[in-house]
């Protein structure tokens, strides 16, 4: 079975003990619940690193986060306007292109029936192309998109859902210097992470408390129902975290 990360909520009534690096430690956000605190730091890490750290986005930049009903894009999307981007976010279907409309992207694109890459074509005769893309699908539509980016734009591949080839004109980055760019969070070294927690804490948080960042959670579950929150995510088409409760 495939391995998902979820987040686990302890209730107060119990006293239990878990060793964990200082370093690692996050504040609960103000007017936040443990619920919504647990769904919080692998998505936020997650978003901050890619957007920040990997991407280099700045107010102004026009962001392409595929997967828009995905919960790290509930993440991305509103991080990325809540720091002056513009973004534009894929889905697959009207229902879900309604279902994340309250996140705000400029262009919700749905690819069954809208091609991405007359999206992009698009943009970029109008001088709006994008400078940061965060794809989490990959796969064959992937290489062809490449060449309808700003010059100096940074793809950031963070899994292949849609497929690990995809053919791409090596000509048109170095030419455009587009930069591709494979990113894991788990990968990192601790002390890279302890960095990255206290920069979103310091840089994040704020927005977090003052309600401008949301946190997405699908649903809560007692851990005695993992394996039905596993096939919840299997199956897709959930909107943001699943947390279990551990009783």
């Amino acid at each position: 079975m495939e391995y998902v990360e979820c987040a686990f909520l302890f209730p107060s009534s119990r006293r239990l003990y878990v060793a964990v690096p200082h370093d690692m430690l996050m504040p609960v956000p103000a007017g936040k619940t443990l619920a919504e605190a647990a769904a919080m730091p692998e998505a936020y890490c997650t978003a901050y690193l890619n957007l920040f750290h990997e991407g280099n986005a700045k107010a102004g930049d026009t962001l392409l986060m595929h997967a828009g009903a995905s919960g790290l894009a509930s993440v991305v999307i509103p991080m990325a306007k809540a720091f002056g981007l513009r973004v534009i976010t894929t889905v697959r279907g009207k229902d879900a292109a309604d279902a994340i409309a309250p996140l705000g992207a400029v262009i919700v694109v749905d690819t069954t029936a809208t091609d991405i890459r007359d999206v992009l074509k698009e943009q970029l005769a109008l001088g709006t192309p994008i400078s940061v893309c965060i794809d989490c699908l990959g796969g064959e539509n992937m290489g062809s998109c490449l060449p309808y980016l700003a010059h100096g734009a940074r793809w950031i591949m963070i899994a292949a859902l849609a497929g690990t080839l995809t053919e791409i004109d090596l000509k048109n980055i170095y030419v455009r210097n587009v930069r591709i760019i494979g990113s894991t969070l788990r990968s990192r070294t601790p002390a890279f992470k302890a960095d990255l927690i206290a920069e979103l804490v310091k840089n994040v948080w704020p927005m977090v408390e003052a309600g401008k960042l949301p946190s997405s959670i699908h649903g809560i579950y007692p851990i005695t129902e993992a394996d039905a929150a596993q096939q919840i995510m299997q199956r897709g088409g959930h909107r943001g975290k699943l947390v279990l409760r551990v009783r």
